[in-house]
């Protein structure tokens, strides 16, 4: 019921597949400054997998891998929920660890290139889907 729902929502923006996944991306990656990956999966995989899995891209991926596809871009993009504040749990762990004189702002300062290096390893997968279905290839012959 929820994915028609969503799926009406999608529909009435006027997106197209590639709106529709980068809208689904950018809403995860929000969700990671609120939310643990655990909770971002139970929300958002039971109803965007569906919806991801009925969209057509193409030439870009075969439709047999989209959802295998989703799934590692949406693992990507979870990893940056651990580093982004304000509930970034890796910060709040390097900040157990660091010495008193190391302040959480400096650690929010001090992960933002790696945020980047996450994002930019989210555009290669999703520009070059080969990157991440040639293991589930391998394993699937």
């Amino acid at each position: 019921m929820a994915e028609k729902v969503v799926i009406h929502i999608f529909d009435s923006w006027g997106l197209g597949s590639w709106g529709i996944l980068f809208s689904i991306m950018i809403l995860t990656f929000v969700l990671g400054f609120f939310f643990d990956w655990i909770e971002i999966t139970l929300i958002v995989l039971p109803v965007f997998a569906p919806i991801i899995a009925g969209l057509d891209f193409g030439d870009h991926i075969a439709k047999v891998d989209t959802v295998y596809w989703f799934a590692i871009l949406m693992a990507i993009n979870l990893q940056t929920s651990f580093l982004t504040p304000p509930f970034g749990f890796a910060l709040f762990y390097l900040k157990a660890t660091a010495p008193k004189e190391v302040k959480i702002q400096h650690i929010y300062k001090g992960i933002i290139p790696f945020v980047l290096l996450q994002l930019v390893g989210l555009i290669l997968v999703i520009s070059f889907p080969e990157i991440a279905m040639w293991l589930p290839r391998q394993l699937l012959q």
